[in-house]
């Protein structure tokens, strides 16, 4: 599904990333672990047409995405919901899905729409009972929810989430790993974060990043091995 090989990004003259390959395949959340400044948020970026490679290739479903503008990434199919809940604070929750199931899709139907919605608030029935708030006055866990569901109205078959656990606490937390973990039922993930909670919880497959490169990669069992731990916590 996602391929990249021998990936190099970097801002001016300082590298970020150097030698990244790897792929991701249906069905498959992929967690990649890694301290801040390691890299991860950078990767995401990267995948989703927001920075540019210096080296390497990225190609999805076996399409060379190097000159493919972001917004026809997602049209092809890779969507992000980015760090930091982002959403449209002043409009309603229900706006804020409009608007994004309207973007994913200008063409579509007022039923089509509407069947979008639902499909998406059957993971997040919060959203559901909240529709008519304000984005802002909603609590972290359910901003969270909500910028998960904008990535998802496009309809995506593979799904990046960066740092998902970000401010949220740990019994909310554990609330988002569980509906990450059943949203492999509709799209591939990958997955960057720095909470191990998530990647213990839903994770099939790990990468370590360290100083630009992977320094470990294998299934979850690898979280548990000390010398990965010691990397992933900068120790």
């Amino acid at each position: 599904m996602l391929e990249l090989t021998s990936v190099q990004v970097g801002y001016g003259n300082h590298v970020v990333l150097r030698d990244i390959s790897f792929t991701v395949a249906p069905g498959q959340v992929l967690a990649v672990l890694g301290t801040n400044g390691a890299g991860k948020s950078t990767l995401l970026r990267t995948i989703a047409g927001l920075q540019p490679l210096q080296s390497g290739t990225i190609a999805f479903e076996g399409a060379d995405l190097a000159n493919t503008p972001a917004f026809r990434r997602v049209r092809a199919g890779l969507a992000l919901a980015p760090e930091g809940q982002q959403s449209f604070p002043y409009m309603s929750v229900r706006e804020n899905l409009l608007v994004a199931a309207r973007t994913a899709n200008a063409r579509a139907t007022a039923a089509e729409v509407e069947e979008a919605i639902s499909q998406v608030e059957e993971y997040f029935p919060k959203l559901r009972a909240r529709a008519r708030q304000s984005a802002g006055s909603l609590s972290g866990g359910e901003r969270q929810m909500l910028g998960i569901s904008r990535a998802l109205l496009a309809r995506p078959r593979l799904l990046m989430l960066d740092e998902p656990s970000h401010g949220l606490a740990p019994i909310i937390v554990e609330e988002v790993a569980e509906i990450i973990g059943r949203l492999v039922e509709i799209t591939a993930i990958l997955l960057v974060e720095q909470n191990l909670t998530i990647p213990k919880t839903c994770a099939t497959d790990v990468l370590v990043l360290e100083n630009s490169h992977i320094v470990a990669r294998g299934g979850p069992e690898l979280m548990e091995g000390d010398d990965v731990v010691s990397a992933y916590l900068g120790i």
